[in-house]
């Protein structure tokens, strides 16, 4: 008696031969069948698929990747989870990804010394390009990846790199910075208090550098500075209440420019619910990345939304190019003025 393989799960003796000759078709047609966007008729998908399910059979992608030297997979190392735009930025990779038939093997970077075993570690699973979204690594940490590896590409988003090994993809933090200086000069703003996140070496932002140098052109001086640790509104919380907590009324800063909007969140609890203080009229608070909390009736924050649509579907273009050249490239955003300032 002959047993439905299919009632017992997938059975790995199943070939695609075999379901090639159950549904009556070639087996480069059972191979269509089971690629995304393939041409192929939804009559003979069916037929396809309902012999693959009666036999058991499910396509061994480790094989295919082997055979054509791709598997389709990325790696995706993110840290600062304290941080709500690596949510965004997570939702919008992994889907756009996935849309253009990549899958995605999330590994969550404990601290700096983390960063580079995971590196190592996703150079053993053939993926084909390894993605940071972090900050928690170092040239050091680059280079040993870079000489271990056997991924094809790695890339830093969200963020833009000096290391000739990697490919950077990120907003134009100069052209953003610039605008959101020029925005509160405009608004009448004149004490204005940057508030930046941990300085990293091998991938950085431009937007404390930016706004300082653009304000000292202007008016000659320099604004205050306070850097967080993290990116993280708990973090924001103490630094802010540890600058602006004793200070005088006459001495505190008119707008506190927020080097992201998990910064400015921080700091606008702060300024409401520990200095007593208004928003916008005692301090103004600008933002950057947009981040759904930013529209709630809580923070109303003006700030900078990153274009991270077209930096993920960007970010596909490179994964399937077989080109050598420079792929680094930088992308315009908007500002988004809300009552925050």
């Amino acid at each position: 008696m002959t047993q439905h393989r299919g009632k017992m799960g997938p059975d790995a003796n199943v070939t695609a031969d075999d379901v090639a000759t159950a549904a009556g078709v070639s087996r480069w047609t059972v191979n269509r069948a089971f690629k995304k966007d393939a041409s192929i008729s939804p009559r003979t998908r069916d037929k396809v698929m309902q012999a693959a399910q009666t036999l058991g059979y499910v396509p061994d992608l480790r094989a295919a990747s082997l055979a054509s030297d791709r598997s389709n997979l990325v790696a995706l190392l993110v840290d600062d989870f304290a941080n709500p735009h690596k949510l965004v930025m997570m939702e919008r990779l992994t889907r756009i990804l996935r849309k253009h038939g990549w899958d995605t093997l999330l590994v969550n970077t404990l601290d700096r010394a983390d960063t580079g075993h995971a590196l190592l570690n996703a150079s053993q699973r053939r993926v084909d390009a390894v993605i940071l979204i972090g900050i928690q690594f170092d040239d050091e940490t680059l280079a040993a990846a870079q000489h271990a590896r056997r991924f094809r590409k790695l890339i830093i988003f969200a963020r833009t790199s000096q290391n000739p090994d990697t490919i950077s993809i990120a907003v134009d933090d100069v052209a953003a910075m610039t605008e959101i200086a020029d925005y509160v000069r405009a608004r009448g703003y004149r004490r204005p208090f940057f508030l930046a996140g941990p300085r990293t070496v091998s991938a950085h932002l431009s937007r404390k550098e930016t706004f300082l140098s653009r304000w000292k052109a202007h008016f000659g001086t320099e604004p205050e500075s306070a850097e967080v640790p993290a990116y993280d509104p708990i973090l924001a919380e103490a630094v802010v209440t540890a600058v602006l907590g004793n200070r005088p009324r006459a001495e505190m800063p008119d707008v506190l420019v927020c080097e992201n909007d998990a910064l400015a969140i921080g700091a606008v609890d702060v300024i409401r619910h520990r200095l007593g203080l208004r928003i916008p009229e005692d301090i103004a608070v600008t933002g950057f990345d947009d981040v759904p909390q930013c529209r709630s009736p809580n923070y109303r924050l003006t700030t900078y939304r990153q274009p991270l649509t077209e930096m993920a579907e960007y970010l596909v273009e490179v994964l399937e190019s077989s080109e050598e050249r420079d792929f680094d490239r930088a992308f315009t955003g908007c500002l988004v003025p809300r009552e925050s300032a």
